[in-house]
């Protein structure tokens, strides 16, 4: 599957659907010419590991108390440091993000993800390795 957003729920949007053609198109395109035999060089490439999903935070009600900081509002896969502003309570006052390392977060503030309990999701940056690539079949 392919999931390319981000885009309000119900609404179609002609950039987004512009993208997922031009990534089906490279995967259909990869898929043909290894079929035709083409060998692919090694090759590393960065990409965003899930760490865990963060909830919003609650009170012993399990009802939110504070909502997405303004200033991580629309950073997805931005790097986000100790101490950054993570949330803001209804009062006003700043969470800030407490971790011992650079996380990345995605999905942030989706609407489709309340119900799950999720304010966004933390991932880390790795360096995937392949080795060349070559279809077998002649």
């Amino acid at each position: 599957g392919v999931e390319v957003g981000p885009q309000p729920q119900g609404v179609a949007r002609a950039d987004v659907l512009d993208k997922m053609r031009k990534i089906v198109k490279h995967g259909l395109d990869f898929v043909q010419l290894f079929n035709e035999g083409k060998e692919f060089p090694p090759c590393t490439i960065e990409v965003f590991k899930i760490m865990e999903k963060v909830d919003y935070p609650r009170n012993k009600n399990g009802e939110i108390i504070a909502i997405v900081h303004p200033k991580l509002q629309d950073q997805d896969w931005q790097p986000l440091k100790n101490g950054d502003p993570l949330f803001l309570t209804l009062d006003g006052e700043a969470i800030p993000y407490q971790g011992n390392c650079t996380v990345y977060p995605t999905f942030i503030n989706e609407a489709a993800y309340y119900e799950k309990k999720q304010a966004f999701v933390k991932t880390e940056k790795i360096k995937l390795t392949a080795k060349h690539l070559r279809s077998s079949v002649s």
